[in-house]
């Protein structure tokens, strides 16, 4: 997947439990037998379908439970997981559910989250990212099991930066000054998401808002989108995208092909960037001038920022996403558990080895091996044309930082309760849409910022 993953429930999941009849193809339900279980797997991509029924063909023969898996497209989840939850029919287990996913899950009674609070405590709590464990639960409650995440980065080119005497761009300050300072040659200062009906866009700016402390809600769940620290969050990427970067709409795709053309000083995108800037992907590929000669002359002269911090920042704040597995209501609790624990342990480094540049280990290792499972991603192999351990590529200290990561996670208005929200702003798309107006100088931040909350409170009746 060369895109940052895009698994937000659509605003309607669940709501209407009608219809929709299941187009996911599995095996034949098993009856009701307690030693089989039912598992949905987001994963359905050829590949990591046929890693993941390797891995339960082991975790049969070490248990004797057998596993239907069901692959599901991630667009078919929210009308599948509805209809089979209004036919009482729902699997035992989920995997690779997206935090919005989750929270949504939860709001409709569908999770079993005693069963995931043992399997964490039977795996030892301490051995999770404190900050994944926290993603996933709510009202005290351990709503599903953490397994992998990747976080938002702001790449730079260090060759760059070193020439004009620049320090990493990990504030806004620096950032600003970075944009201005290297916009000149043909190269843009920086170049990030602006289309306005693009979830990549609300990704990039959400990553760069809560580096200033600027939240969707309080934990009353008022919408906040207009308070000073959004207010300057929105003037600031107004400010960077109008007057530093590339002109037209930017998205996904072209903000990638401008960094790799080595036209641009920075990108805000995903580490799923990280097998293609090394020259492991044939579609796509650095190009560069420097790279005709050296195809990992981009990767060499890359650096990465995690965590970002603004004037109004109380720290280094990182959006990200987590992907977890979940017992559901239901389930035939005892071998869901066994199942999840597998996936969480003995399977654990080749499950997230399936694409390491985009799945960091939530999950540090064992209580006895601290850091086994984090030493695991660090030789794992990335890539999909040719595969190579990122480390070979950028070296011990930039994957050090990137394990780390989980760790600075942020989101908008999970914490606060406001699961279902947040899966219906991404399916309407309020906040790009309002900061558009700011890039292209139709409105000022201010105006901006109170547009979208008028638009998310809106949105906000329609789903309580």
């Amino acid at each position: 997947m060369s895109a940052p993953p895009m698994r937000m429930l659509a605003a309607t999941l669940i709501m209407t439990l009608t219809g929709a009849s299941l187009l996911a193809c599995g095996d034949d339900d098993s009856g009701g037998d307690d030693n089989t279980i039912t598992v949905w797997s987001l994963e359905d991509v050829a590949d990591r379908v046929t890693a993941t029924k390797a891995i339960i063909a082991d975790f049969t023969a070490k248990t004797g439970i057998t596993v239907d898996l069901v692959t599901v497209n991630e667009d078919q989840f929210p009308s599948l997981i509805a209809s089979s939850a209004a036919a009482g029919e729902l699997p035992d287990v989920v995997g690779s559910v997206s935090l919005a996913g989750v929270r949504t899950l939860a709001g409709n009674e569908l999770l079993h989250p005693e069963a995931n609070a043992e399997v964490v405590e039977k795996l030892g709590r301490q051995t999770f990212s404190p900050r994944a464990l926290e993603l996933t639960s709510g009202d005290g409650r351990q709503l599903a099991v953490p397994s992998d995440g990747w976080g938002q980065l702001l790449v730079y080119r260090k060759d760059l930066f070193a020439a004009a005497g620049l320090p990493a761009p990990d504030t806004y300050e620096k950032i600003t000054n970075a944009a201005r300072t290297l916009h000149r040659g043909g190269v843009a200062g920086i170049t990030a998401a602006t289309a306005p009906g693009d979830v990549f866009t609300q990704q990039t700016f959400e990553h760069l808002a809560l580096a200033n402390n600027c939240q969707l809600t309080d934990d009353s769940g008022a919408v906040k989108l207009d308070s000073p620290e959004c207010v300057e969050a929105f003037r600031f990427y107004g400010d960077l995208m109008r007057n530093w970067s590339v002109k037209g709409g930017q998205d996904v795709d072209t903000t990638r092909a401008t960094y790799f053309a080595g036209k641009a000083a920075m990108l805000v995108w995903s580490p799923f960037i990280l097998d293609e800037l090394a020259g492991l992907r044939n579609d796509a590929k650095p190009t560069c001038p420097q790279c005709q000669a050296d195809p990992t002359f981009l990767a060499k002269n890359s650096g990465f920022v995690t965590g970002i911090q603004g004037p109004n920042g109380s720290g280094p704040a990182q959006y990200g996403e987590i992907s977890s597995w979940a017992v559901l209501d239901g389930a035939a609790a005892d071998p869901a558990k066994s199942f999840v624990s597998h996936l969480l342990d003995e399977a654990y480094p080749r499950w997230f080895g399936m694409s390491p540049e985009g799945r960091f280990p939530a999950r540090k290792g064992t209580p006895a091996e601290p850091e086994k499972f984090l030493t695991a991603w660090n030789t794992s192999q990335a890539g999909v044309d040719a595969k190579k351990p990122l480390a070979e590529v950028y070296g011990d200290e930039v994957l050090a930082g990137l394990r780390r990561s989980p760790d600075t996670f942020q989101r908008w208005g999970l914490t606060q309760g406001q699961g279902k929200l947040v899966g219906a702003i991404l399916g309407e798309l309020p906040v790009p849409k309002a900061l558009s107006e700011v890039v292209s100088g139709k409105s000022d931040a201010a105006a901006a910022a109170g547009r979208a909350k008028k638009d998310v409170e809106a949105i906000k009746a329609g789903v309580n």
